[in-house]
Parts: C-alpha cells; structure tokens; sequence
C-alpha cells in the first residue's frame, strides 16, 4: 500500500470514529491512520472502557464528556447510535474530517493490492467537482482522464468539492427489507470510478467510510436525533447526506462519489434494523419530495445561514408528518449554537468559498 513519506494534510485531517468496543481494527489500518489525530466518540455505556492500540494519537469522548462540554445542548447529540459521531466533527479543529465505522477493514483492489481509503478521499477533496453539467469520463480531474468533447469551456473549472462519498466491498449499505430478502447477498463490485453527483440530485449517504471538508461543510455534518428515545434509527447519515446536498447546491459546492472502497466486515441483524428503520421507510416518501422542493433565500451565504432556514422548513412543513421532526428541527437549531459557542472563528459570520449558480 503507498504511503507517502509525509502524510497528505497530516496536520490538517482528523478521523472521527464511533464505536461500543475496543478498537483493535485500527491494526488492520495503522500504517494508513498512525500518522492522524483521531477522535473516538464512545456510544453507550460510559462506564465502560475502550481499548485503543497503543501508537495512535487519539481523543476519547463518552457520555458524560459530551454532557459536560455541552450542558443542555448536549441532548441534540443521539444516544447509542453511531450518529454520536457528529461530536466528534463539532470538537475537531481540522480543515477535513474523516469517519469510519469499527467494522470497516482495509479493502484490496482488482489487483489485490490494499487501498489506501483516506489517499483517495483526500485527492477527491482536493480536486474540484463538476455538478452543472456531466462529464461522461466522469472525475476529469482523475490521472488519465479530462473533460469530453462538447463539455462547456466555462464550467471547467469546476467548484470546490465538500464531500467525498466512499463505498464498500463485501457488505452492501442495504435497509432492512433489502437484507431480509437477499441475506447472503455481498458486494464484489470493485468500480473503478468517481463522479459529482449533479447538483438538485439528491442521494443517500453512508457514514461508514465519508470525508469532508470540514470548514466549507461542517456545521450541516450533523447526524440528527436517533437512537435511545427517539422513533427512528438509521437514518442518520442520510438526513446529513439530504441537508447537505441541498446546502452544498445552494453554496455552489460539490460532493462525490465513489473510490474509495472499504472492506465492511458485518452485516447487522435486519430484524433489529427494521424495528429502527420502519418509520423512516415510511417517512422517506415524504422527507425526499421536501428536500427536493426545499430552495433557501439568496441571503444564506454561510452553512449556519443555511441550516438554521432548513430547519424552519422542517419545522414548518414535515412536523405535520410526524411531532419528531419538530423535535429534530429544534435539535438542528440547537446543534447549530452548541457548534458556534465550540468554533467562534467559524461562526455565521464567515462566508462559503464556493460560488452559486
């Protein structure tokens, strides 16, 4: 696996990752995330301790952590669900996160060769992205590939990327009713490919393996109210990945999809996943039609600007869906100040670096 001599953005990255358990996955990783700072936001039990590999540079947060450097804010923060991870954004001070989940190994390619995941999300940050129109080359910015024929002269500058979406070998991010009915399903799909997802498409994003830029995107990065007490589970890196988008459109920014791939390890139990998802199954056909219908006023210049409209939105149109969404929408709002009182510099204040169109 090719590691540089001197880690790409190796003082400007952190790795946020979730977890319940002792973190001996990070073996399989160590030559890839020994050079990071990493921040592991405990779930469940604070009681209990986690076990990290010695090596690693790193910061524990649990429960109780999270409540004391929140105080009442910290009930926007999901309770035993890997949504926790949202902490870990908020108390990060890098330029780019990167989360992965604890079941996630380091996957090889067509040739057998290891990938080095984090390598390849940060080239997907550091290049632009095309959402106005298609190149059918897909990324022109990828080694041995450009912009086609008949591809606008004025777009080929493209816009900053915000977000990079990775995939997963093995274990396919499927709903409940999916897994049920192809249980011994596994994804052996390796596509050599990475595009922009055109802006006003919306897509559901998987937190298992995700990087973004974190001063151009962060405070819409939040994960949402799931979990212990809430009606709803597994939804929450889909309703960052909808909120983001929208944002991402608006601002002029970009997101991606694609390589890299990871290798995920488990498959969770469809019945335990249907019991968190079936109200979500439900929602979702009312919750896409809103994002896609959702615009935002030219005057949202910043991300804060954006989420505190979009959560009026929510609060207006899709708590008639169901009361949680006024609960959620409340929670964005709160997530947004707990956000500005940990990053003042990044408060609304400072505009979006992309460009709207």
């Amino acid at each position: 696996m090719a590691t540089p001599a001197t880690p790409l953005l190796k003082d400007q990255l952190d790795i946020v990752i979730p977890t319940i358990r002792n973190l001996d996955f990070l073996e399989m990783w160590r030559t890839i995330f020994q050079h990071y700072h990493l921040i592991i936001v405990q779930d469940g039990d604070p009681s209990k301790t986690v076990k990290v590999p010695e090596g690693f540079d790193y910061e524990l947060y649990n429960r109780n952590d999270i409540n004391k450097i929140l105080g009442p804010k910290a009930s926007c923060i999901s309770f035993k669900d890997s949504a926790c991870r949202c902490f870990g954004f908020m108390v990060s001070k890098k330029k780019y996160i990167y989360t992965i989940d604890d079941d996630c190994f380091v996957a090889k390619d067509p040739s057998g060769n290891d990938i080095n995941a984090l390598e390849q999300h940060i080239s997907n940050l550091l290049t632009p992205s095309t959402p106005y129109f298609f190149n059918t080359l897909y990324d022109p910015f990828r080694a041995g590939a450009d912009f086609v024929r008949g591809y606008p002269f004025s777009l080929r500058e493209g816009v900053p990327t915000a977000v990079s979406h990775g995939l997963w070998l093995n274990i396919p991010d499927y709903d409940a009713p999916t897994q049920l009915v192809k249980p011994l399903e596994r994804n052996t799909r390796y596509v050599d490919a990475i595009l922009t997802i055109p802006k006003g498409t919306l897509f559901p994003m998987c937190g298992m393996n995700l990087a973004f830029n974190r001063d151009l995107i962060g405070p819409a990065m939040y994960f949402g109210l799931m979990g212990d007490g809430q009606p709803v589970g597994r939804y929450d890196d889909m309703w960052a990945g909808w909120c983001t988008k929208v944002i991402c459109d608006h601002l002029g920014l970009g997101v991606k999809t694609g390589l890299p791939y990871i290798y995920h390890s488990k498959a969770s139990n469809p019945f335990v996943n249907l019991k968190k998802e079936y109200k979500g199954i439900f929602w979702q056909e009312e919750i896409i039609p809103f994002f896609q219908a959702a615009t935002l006023p030219k005057g949202c210049t910043t991300v804060q600007q954006c989420y505190i409209e979009l959560a009026k939105q929510v609060k207006d149109k899709l708590a008639k869906v169901d009361p949680y969404f006024d609960k959620l929408a409340d929670a964005m709002l709160m997530w947004i100040n707990a956000w500005d009182e940990l990053n003042p510099s990044g408060a609304a204040g400072a505009a979006a670096s992309g460009t709207s169109k």
